[in-house]
């Protein structure tokens, strides 16, 4: 169980702060939710109390591993799909884990193939989404701003060719 206060990842959404946790009745049933609001953007996200294992709900990292997370970033491309559909599943699978590691390497690949090929439009919007998530959660971990992680991450592409 998380506490108010607690900073948590949601994968798919990226990383929040449980801001509350409230009993709303849906449909008849009554249930309680951690209300947690994202920094990127400020949206608020109800999650279910019973299904916080389902969904992947965890702790954010801490500071110690944020090395392997550079590394990983820092890393050459991992072996990608030449074939659209099967890179694209792959990503997406890697996204949906919530692994920082995991989402580090989409960010990654896709950043380099963007700088050098160029990326398709569903590619590119995965590309946003795996940013905004490692961006939420990199805020979170180092409890800085959205534009001093996106400007670590450019500089850290910046090897790449535009």
């Amino acid at each position: 169980m998380f506490s108010v206060g607690d900073k948590v990842l949601y994968p798919m959404h990226g990383a929040g702060i449980i801001e509350a946790i409230e009993e709303k009745e849906i449909l008849g049933a009554k249930k309680r939710y951690y209300v947690m609001k994202l920094p990127v953007g400020g949206m608020k996200v109800m999650i279910p109390l019973d299904s916080i294992t389902q969904v992947g709900l965890r702790e954010v990292v801490h500071e110690d591993v944020l090395q392997q997370v550079y590394d990983v970033l820092h890393d050459h491309q991992s072996e990608v799909s030449a074939n659209w559909n099967r890179r694209y599943r792959d990503h997406m699978e890697k996204i949906k884990t919530g692994s920082i590691f995991e989402v580090a390497g989409v960010v990654r690949n896709l950043t380099m193939r963007d700088r050098i090929k160029g990326l398709s439009t569903g590619e590119r919007k995965m590309l946003e989404c795996a940013r905004q998530i490692l961006i939420s959660e990199l805020i979170l971990v180092l409890d800085t701003s959205h534009e001093e992680i996106s400007s670590e991450l450019e500089h850290i592409f910046s090897r790449y060719a535009n």
